[in-house]
């Protein structure tokens, strides 16, 4: 069968049909963003209000930082909440002082705090102030509050509030009280005997509970619940008169439980709290008035800056009448998604029309959802009112959000590919024997270093058995100090005859590059194609006869087989490591080969020597000798052919840190030649487009495990400022978060079901494959960043044999920043879950993630303990 792809022509009807599909993703995109900003419909609210809690800070000010409002601030906003309400509530008497002398001018009344926590002296200047002021404004300051929720916060005992109870009801007229949540006057009744009126607080958010819209048929929900505990105080303090101090909705922020922060729900609350309070004839200061930044952080996670009913540019959030729209900007986001991704999903449908149309309709909806998340990305920070470390937080992760959705669009790609492709294009079968006479002479080098001479010598008669006339082969043995290994190899090969030839090389630099090269030297001039396998690999009988007839082809260049194992079914370790390498055989190889793009690996390949030779031979400064010359020979134009059929199997990696190690120099290997050779991957040159794609994506899922790393060290930092400096590090927003998980969900989902449609293993097989190759995340991290940053490392020959193990606590000696980053982890599992950012959906979430970013360490650890404990067991 033909290995060369059949170009396909884009025909008016199939241009018409990709972009019909297209604009029906569109709209059902602008229909999504349409049905979650449904508007919703809470009762209107008509009258005044009955009164504010207010804090008068602008968008940028911040007590903590001195700065404070001006008159002219103080002013305009006063003037504003006079159009609402006739009533304001204040918290503290020393900040922001002139707000009586201007609420008097604006004809407010004020509800005036006196600030009561645990510092002493301030305590005292605080009360000295209130006796001051309730003399100086009798006309505007209606009551006055000894304290705000300083017995909720145990700032001080029972005994000692009520002694300033009653100072302040001896010099002031005006009513006093304490405002305390509802609960804290049940637990301490005897305060009642020591106010003129009780003063609660009702938050239904922080316990947990939904807002229940009457119009949706529910009857139980936080304004009931609000009801039955401003009834219950009533009813246990009859002889006083109950004030609502605080009452309200946050409009963003951490979701506490069942209970979501959103401006419809912020709308929802209030207006029906309106309604409620005003047909029970209830007092009530509705919290708060303004919105405030400084707020965020304080004990209440990000939702402490979103209760105002105005937001901090003092724009009302919602009306109070008519139907309320969570995000008013909505239609604008939801035509620029569908206008960014349009012309991608088009493009996609005329260039990939021989896919099915279920393929192509799942692709143009990755293609929207991508586009649809940068939108969202790019606009939910506005959202927010974020500090600079969030900016900075931001402005980091940005990049790598971009970056995971362009490698779940890789990885999608693939998807679609192998699973709704109507034929592989470019397949590639067993040839017909030629004849002895048409058979093209075969060079065969076997590189090795210190191998064991028992497992180099059942190669060597594999390669005797091979039913081909014309062939010889190169074993070439470089820097084995030891005769005892190299010398049993050399008698063999003599004694095998004058196709077997071996060299002992010492010392000889470029590692197996390097011996390769010797072995080109002294190849036979008759070799028209040079072979090259592991010492590791027992071939079958037709590997030549069956594979050389491609080289009639004089365009091609390699015929590759795949990378396979044996002896691996009763070992537990090696099993899981050979059908965790069966994965890219069977998947990879074949979406790369369609582009003519695959990667050569350096053994089961077969390469014509003129093209070997003609494009400088084997690349000693990488590691990765073989990918790099298959990329070259595909810049040089020519043609790669895949196979996938098993003409040889080697064995598994001995241990893990033999498969640690060879993972790290692979990674590393591809980053010397993305470095080396970039130019060739991103310049319009020799190199198709698909094969550019492919070299320049195809590292990309190993990206994907250095940008792990890098998050999860943010991630075990940003934890540690959480739990410790809780007033700087806030609960990350949900822009960071749900990228995240859907791409480690994703990238699950596409995993299990590639393996299961094109992987001939069980579902036990395919979830230890998994472990393995999550296993590896940390070394491959490694290599990346090591290979960007450095230009060699040391060239580790892959141990296939069993070593000698140790304890069991040895066992563990491979993956020992795997266990550090595990236990790191955990720690900060722990640590979140005694904070109170447990308490935040947002904060349980962020313990899930650093629960999925444990996976890899996790699987790393379970990887070393299976292969410490599979010994020798050998099918």
């Amino acid at each position: 069968m033909s290995a060369r792809p059949t170009p396909t022509k884009s025909s008016p009807l199939s241009i018409i049909a990709a972009i019909l599909l297209a604009l029906v993703v569109a709209a059902l995109n602008i229909g999504l963003w349409w049905w979650g900003n449904l508007p919703h419909g809470p009762e209107d609210w008509h009258g005044q209000i009955n009164g504010f809690s207010v804090s008068l800070f602008q968008r940028y000010q911040n007590p903590f930082n001195q700065s404070y409002p001006s008159d002219d601030e103080i002013a305009s906003d006063l003037k504003l909440l006079h159009q609402y309400t006739g009533r304001i509530r204040t918290y503290s008497t020393l900040v922001n002082p002139q707000v009586f002398r201007l609420a008097q001018k604006e004809g407010l009344k004020v509800m005036v705090g006196a600030e009561i926590d645990t510092r002493l002296e301030n305590n005292e200047k605080e009360l000295e102030t209130l006796i001051a002021l309730a003399r100086r404004y009798p006309d505007t300051i209606e009551r006055v509050t000894v304290g705000n929720e300083a017995l909720f916060r145990n700032d001080l005992p029972v005994d000692k509030v009520i002694t300033y109870l009653d100072r302040a009801r001896a010099h002031i007229r005006q009513p006093v009280s304490i405002a305390e949540p509802d609960y804290i006057w049940l637990k301490y009744p005897e305060l009642a005997d020591h106010v003129d009126y009780i003063t609660i607080h009702l938050f239904p958010f922080w316990n947990g509970v939904t807002v229940a819209a009457p119009f949706r048929g529910e009857d139980q929900g936080a304004v009931r619940q609000a009801e039955d505990a401003y009834l219950q105080i009533k009813q246990r303090f009859p002889n006083k008169h109950v004030v609502v101090g605080e009452i309200g909705w946050p409009s963003n922020g951490d979701r506490r439980e069942r209970a979501y922060p959103s401006i419809s729900n912020e709308a929802i609350f209030d207006r029906q709290w309106l309604i409620w309070a005003k047909r029970n004839n209830v007092d009530y200061y509705l919290f708060e008035a303004f919105d405030q930044p400084w707020k965020e952080g304080l004990g209440e996670g990000r939702t402490g800056a979103y209760w105002g009913v105005f937001n901090a540019d003092r724009q009302l959030k919602f009306p109070f009448t008519g139907p309320v729209t969570e995000d008013t900007g909505w239609p604008w986001k939801a035509i620029a998604a569908s206008l960014l991704a349009i012309i991608p999903m088009i493009w996609f449908g005329i260039r990939f029309q021989r896919f099915k149309l279920m393929g192509r309709l799942f692709f143009d909806v990755l293609i929207q959802l991508a586009c649809g998340l940068i939108v969202w990305s790019v606009t939910l920070p506005f959202n927010f009112y974020l500090s600079w470390v969030d900016w900075s937080m931001l402005v980091l992760l940005f990049p790598a959000q971009v970056a995971i959705l362009a490698i779940l669009l890789i990885n999608g790609f693939e998807f679609t590919e192998v699973l709704w492709r109507r034929q592989w294009v470019r397949h590639a079968a067993l040839r017909s024997p030629d004849p002895v006479d048409q058979q093209p002479f075969v060079s065969i080098h076997l590189a090795c270093y210190n191998e064991p001479p028992e497992m180099v010598i059942i190669t060597l008669d594999s390669l005797a058995a091979l039913e081909y006339e014309n062939y010889e082969v190169l074993v070439i043995d470089n820097n084995t100090k030891d005769p005892a290994i190299w010398q049993p190899v050399q008698e063999y090969c003599e004694k095998l005859g004058s196709k077997f030839r071996f060299f002992h090389l010492e010392p000889w630099p470029g590692f197996k590059a390097g011996a390769l090269n010797f072995g080109l030297k002294e190849t036979s001039p008759k070799a028209d194609v040079v072979a090259v396998i592991d010492a590791d690999y027992v071939v079958r009988k037709d590997w030549l006869s069956t594979l050389t007839g491609y080289f009639h082809d004089p365009k091609v260049a390699v015929v590759q087989c795949p990378q396979a194992h044996r002896d691996f079914e009763q070992n537990r370790f090696r099993r899981m490591t050979a059908w965790e390498y069966d994965g890219f055989f069977r998947i990879g190889m074949h979406h790369r080969n369609e582009r003519n793009a695959i990667i050569q690996h350096g053994t089961m390949t077969m390469v014509r020597r003129s093209a070997l030779e003609g494009t400088g031979g084997w690349s000693e400064w990488t590691i990765c000798e073989d990918a790099e010359l298959g990329l070259r020979l595909m810049h040089a134009g020519y043609e790669l052919v895949y196979v996938d059929e098993l003409m040889g199997k080697g064995l598994t990696p001995a241990d893990f840190k033999a498969y640690k190690s060879q993972r790290y120099r692979w990674a590393f290997g591809a980053m010397q030649i993305l470095k080396g050779r970039w130019n060739w991957m991103t310049k319009k040159g020799p190199l198709s487009g698909g094969q550019r794609f492919h070299f320049l994506t195809g590292w990309f899922s190993w990206f994907a495990d250095a940008l792990h790393l890098l998050f999860t060290l943010m991630a075990i930092f940003w934890t540690a400022g959480m739990v410790g400096l809780p007033q700087v590090f806030s609960l990350p927003m949900q822009l960071f978060l749900i990228p995240i998980i859907g791409f480690f969900f994703a990238k699950a989902i596409f995993g299990v079901v590639l393996y299961r449609a094109r992987v001939p293993c069980g579902w036990y097989d395919i979830i230890m494959a998994s472990l393995a190759s999550m296993s590896l995340s940390h070394a491959i991290a490694r290599g990346i960043l090591h290979g960007l940053t450095r230009e060699k490392t040391s060239f580790v020959v892959t141990a296939k044999s069993r070593r000698l193990g140790g304890s069991n606590f040895a066992a563990f000696t491979p993956v020992r920043e795997e266990m550090f980053m595990f236990i790191a982890l955990m720690l900060c599992i722990i640590g979140m879950a005694k904070s109170t950012a447990a308490h935040f959906t947002e904060g349980r979430l962020w313990m899930f993630i650093l629960a999925a970013q444990s996976i890899p360490y996790f699987s790393a650890l379970a990887g070393a303990w299976i292969a410490h404990k599979s010994g020798d067991k050998t099918g």
